[in-house]
């Protein structure tokens, strides 16, 4: 096995052997931790309060700071042989000054004393010369986090580049091995990533965790010339124990390619469409940007004032928990340091709630949701789901239509809800799949769409931070030849 290539990443500045002598007289900076990083949660404490305590000699009436530091390693493999060896290190210290109404934030990946005082005066002179807004400022007292519940959520893996590489020419070779018709491989790859922060702001808050995300995937190619078929399976988890085999996801990464063969294109049509539930984790990403703080106060959404409003179905339900452990989308608080807490946000097809940060909440005369950086584990349901709705009983749900397993393109438009997309898929005869599509595009409106779910599978799928079942839409223009 050759290493065909190895890079090493550094951070982006580097800082003089002076200033790396000095940073080494503090033994909690230069002792690395036995999690793998070089820099400890107390180390980052003395960097955010040195940001905070000089924007506050500067005059600043209100400051914020976080300090970051992310690591990892990353190998892939292609056709038998090692390709890429990478490990990453990056480190960050940012810091957000306000006076009184203006806003100013700089970063800087230089944790010296000097280094940090010209960031923080950089954020300073950009405030001074900022426009008031009244809506900028920190969090209100009364939603800031006080007690940060532990969510298991930091797994370090410690493996070496050696050992990522085996798993991935194991997963590679499961992939291959399934059948002689899988005769190349677009590659597999094992990556390990963790990272860590402390943030404060002066109004009182103080936190920080750490966490990790470990991942296998394999990308196998089926047939041969223009009968050529590929597909891609992967496995992400928190905790490295539990991803699935190297050899489960090779295998199942062939048989999606596979069953790709002997693709077809189909005449033009309207139909009933299933979305795997990979994909349908995507129909509910949509909802969530549509009722994002941001798209609303700009009036750049098709779910405009939607409060209150119908918008699913009345079997629909969507919920929200940030405190799941172990769970990709969990944190005991948003990035303004906002407590979150768990909250019904559909309930019976109406929008209970939006998602919003401090400053889209004061902007459209509300409360911050805790939801700043994005949404925190999302379960889309039915109430007319049953246990026994697997893909098998979604397909019979469709009957005569288009099951759709990969999309392709951006072509939604948030503002008017119209939605386009290239597809491939399988199509549907009395509940069976009769053979696989390829070269169409699907299309609808996302309000038409959303209020068209018919099913929802039980075949729950976690893609993130969002977790739903295959979705099985009414009616869409599907266009083929």
């Amino acid at each position: 096995m050759t290493d065909k290539t190895t890079t090493l990443k550094t951070d982006s500045s580097r800082a003089s052997a002076k200033t790396a002598a000095a940073g080494r007289q503090k033994s909690h900076e230069a002792r690395p931790a036995e999690s793998g990083f070089s820099y400890h949660r107390d180390f980052f404490e003395d960097l955010v309060d040195t940001a905070l305590n000089h924007a506050k000699k500067l005059g600043a009436t209100d400051a914020a700071a976080e300090a970051s530091e992310g690591c990892g390693l990353s190998v892939s493999v292609r056709k038998g042989e090692l390709e890429n060896v990478e490990r990453n290190r990056d480190k960050s210290l940012g810091i957000t000054v306000y006076i009184g109404k203006k806003r100013g934030n700089a970063a800087t990946s230089d944790f010296s004393t000097a280094a940090i005082e010209q960031t923080v005066r950089a954020a300073y002179d950009i405030a001074r010369f900022t426009a008031d807004d009244d809506t900028s400022g920190l969090p209100d007292d009364r939603d800031i986090s006080c007690d940060h519940p532990a969510l298991d959520l930091f797994h370090p893996w410690a493996i070496t580049s050696a050992e990522a590489a085996q798993l991935a020419l194991q997963c590679e070779a499961a992939a291959m091995g399934t059948s002689r018709l899988i005769t190349n491989s677009e590659g597999a790859g094992v990556s390990a990533q963790q990272s860590h922060f402390f943030s404060a702001h002066s109004k009182g808050f103080r936190g920080g965790y750490a966490s990790s995300r470990h991942s296998i995937s394999v990308a196998p190619i089926a047939g041969k010339g223009n009968q050529m078929q590929r597909d891609a399976w992967y496995s992400s988890m928190r905790d490295a124990s539990e991803l699935a085999r190297p050899e489960a996801v090779g295998r199942y990464a062939a048989e999606r390619a596979l069953a790709r063969l002997k693709s077809r294109k189909i005449p033009t049509t309207q139909c009933p469409v299933l979305f795997e539930s990979p994909l349908a984790a995507g129909l509910l990403g949509g909802f969530v940007q549509a009722v994002s703080g941001g798209a609303l106060y700009r009036k750049s959404t098709f779910l405009l004032d939607s409060l209150g409003k119908q918008v699913f179905p009345k079997h629909i339900d969507i919920a929200e928990d940030p405190h799941l452990r172990k769970g990709k989308g969990s944190a005991p608080f948003d990035e303004e340091g906002v407590k979150t807490h768990a909250r019904q946000v559909v309930d019976g097809g109406r929008v209970e709630g939006y998602f919003l940060s401090t400053y889209s909440a004061r902007k459209l005369g509300m409360r911050t949701t805790g939801n700043a950086g994005g949404s925190h584990n999302l379960v889309m349901t039915s109430r007319r789901t049953r246990p026994s709705d697997d893909l098998d009983a979604m397909l019979r749900k469709l009957g005569r239509g288009l099951f759709v397993t990969e999309l392709m393109g951006q072509g939604v438009n948030y503002v008017t809800g119209d939605y386009s997309r290239g597809a491939s898929g399988f199509w549907v005869e009395n509940g069976r799949i009769a053979f696989p599509v390829e070269e169409i595009t699907i299309a609808g409106n996302l309000k038409t769409m959303l209020m068209g779910i018919e099913a929802v599978g039980a075949d729950a799928y976690n893609y993130g931070a969002k977790t739903v079942g295959s979705i099985l839409v009414n009616r869409m223009k599907v266009a083929g030849s």
